[in-house]
């Protein structure tokens, strides 16, 4: 039921509010930011979107300035194919092969598809509520109590930027020491060398961004592309597996238990061993961060979040059941010299070169297409964090390039940071190893953060925005279930993978993430409470439901 919260005058209500905010600056013509000026819309009428698109934007107290091209099926194809559960189960399955084993992967995957379900259920409602690029700052700051919303907004905004800029880094560098891996097994001399797979991190990373400027409005339809792509691409290697490879008997693959990591019971070993299922399903707020490119964004959203995920779990359960029967003897898989896996399995599958060549280049191909849309989804939320003023350089970071229609300085940044952040496997792949971790325990704070402040909302009675796509009366256990699901998974995402610790095989990550919160609170207290204009400040909204 649609409650009316507002009047003819709820425009200037709203300034009224925030009229002494500081940094707060704007007028009725233009976007109010947190940058002191407001910002005209330069989008052609054709690409601004439906009346609700309108709607939602004039009750975000945003102006539209970025081209609503894309639609249902190019969203799909951009979340199904960043997220490429299959993929990067295959990229990352020594993780649970250590600690877990077949049965730990295939029960693993199981109850992290159902968690994530919940998580992405609770996300989607809330980006039918406010459907900005912002995502979960944004919400952070909407729903979070009245006294700390600034504070846990700007933190939020921090660790979503720190997830995706680190998402970026690390899929461009799986690209990369895959096709070493794919050198190593064509050519037994072949030596990697550390710089190397740098030097093919910057490959990536260049191509990527290329992409990214200067085919920008092409976008939409390369995305619908690329799932077609990856869609064939997986039955290309699936079947192949099916037909040659010597299957493990049932009895076996669902009954097998590995604790190679020396944990203290088989329970705690499968917890970590989760640490090659998470990245394969988390992320899907990647397409939140799109949400002013979507037409009619309040209820396509959600629907491809949904839908892609699903699409994307089943792909991803046949692929771990698949691995599991093929893979053979899991202790020579494991010490193969490619460095994964996976292409092991496909050349003792075919035992022909050039098909393993071709199985392992589709998953190269599918790799480099996620990084294309991870620099998508990374510069919208870095420009959308800037725009209210919650970045160092804002006023840079947060210009639109009008001719090409992106946040360009955003871009650039995004590539600046994945070229400084792979210097570290010149001397370190521990080092980097804790950047892939605290990547997914940043992006899974975030949900946790976000969940936690709706279901605060939902309990105190307070009434949440008007949306297209609910959850109804199922929202609160929903909510609920995803948190009691992300709690664990994030303690455990710091485990290292074995035991007894040593300095090069800890994990790092949790003194990363600690930092990334005391240097964002640091430049909080500093420079960010000034100014910081958290979205909240910001709304012109009129409806409400229970």
């Amino acid at each position: 039921m649609a409650v009316g919260f507002g009047s003819s005058d709820s425009k200037g209500s709203a300034r009224a509010r925030v009229g002494n905010y500081s940094g707060y600056e704007g007028n009725d013509n233009g976007h109010v930011n947190g940058n002191g000026g407001t910002v005209a819309s330069h989008v052609e009428p054709k690409y601004g979107g439906t009346a609700a698109d309108q709607r939602d934007m004039q009750e975000m107290g945003r102006v539209q300035e970025l081209r609503r091209n894309f639609k249902f099926m190019s969203v799909l194809g951009f979340g199904t194919t960043l997220i490429g559960t299959w993929n990067f189960f295959l990229g990352l399955i020594a993780f649970g092969l250590t600690d877990g084993g077949t049965a730990g992967l295939i029960y693993g995957f199981i109850i992290c598809l159902a968690g994530f379900f919940c998580v992405y259920l609770s996300i989607a409602e809330m980006a039918s509520m406010a459907p900005t690029s912002g995502g979960q700052y944004h919400w952070v700051s909407e729903f979070a109590p009245t006294s700390l919303r600034k504070y846990l907004s700007y933190i939020s905004g921090y660790l979503v930027a720190v997830g995706w800029q680190g998402s970026v880094c690390g899929t461009a560098f799986l690209a990369g020491t895959i096709i070493q891996g794919l050198a190593i097994l064509n050519d037994g001399t072949y030596s990697p060398q550390p710089y190397q797979g740098t030097l093919l991190v910057w490959a990536v990373m260049v191509f990527c961004v290329f992409f990214n400027i200067f085919l920008a409005k092409r976008l939409p339809f390369v995305e619908g592309v690329l799932l077609i792509i990856y869609v064939i691409g997986f039955f290309v290697i699936i079947i192949p597996l099916w037909v040659l490879a010597p299957r493990s008997p049932a009895s076996e693959v669902f009954t097998t238990f590995n604790n190679e990591g020396g944990w203290s019971s088989t329970g705690v070993a499968v917890m970590v061993g989760l640490g090659g299922v998470v990245p394969s399903l988390a992320g899907y707020d990647c397409a939140v961060h799109m949400a002013e490119e979507i037409k009619d964004s309040s209820k396509t959203l959600p629907q491809a979040i949904v839908f892609g995920v699903a699409v994307n779990g089943l792909m991803g359960l046949i692929m771990v059941i698949t691995m599991c029967f093929t893979l053979g003897d899991t202790t020579s898989i494991l010490a193969t010299p490619t460095g994964y896996p996976f292409i092991q399995v496909f050349f003792n599958a075919t035992n022909s070169y050039p098909a393993t060549n071709t199985m392992t280049a589709i998953v190269v191909i599918v790799f480099i297409s996620a990084v294309i849309s991870e620099i998508a989804t990374s510069s919208r939320q870095l420009w959308s964090f800037a725009r209210d003023g919650g970045l160092p350089f804002s006023r840079w970071i947060a210009k639109i390039n009008h001719n090409a229609n992106i946040p360009l300085n955003a871009v650039l940044v995004s590539l600046g940071i994945t070229v400084l952040v792979s210097l570290i496997n010149l001397g370190s792949t521990v080092a980097l190893n804790a950047i892939n971790s605290v990547t997914i325990s940043a992006l899974m704070s975030s949900y946790i953060l976000t969940i936690s402040c709706v279901v605060y909302r939902r309990l105190s009675g307070q009434p949440l925005p008007s949306r297209r796509w609910s959850l109804g009366r199922a929202g609160m256990p929903i909510n609920i279930a995803a948190l009691v699901f992300l709690t664990p998974l994030f303690v455990f995402a710091f485990f290292p993978l074995a035991t007894p610790v040593t300095p090069a095989s800890m994990n790092w990550g949790i003194a990363m993430f600690g930092g990334v919160i005391v240097l964002a609170t640091i430049y909080y207290a500093i420079e960010g409470r000034k100014s910081y204009t958290p979205p909240v400040m910001l709304l012109q909204r009129e409806h409400y439901e229970m």
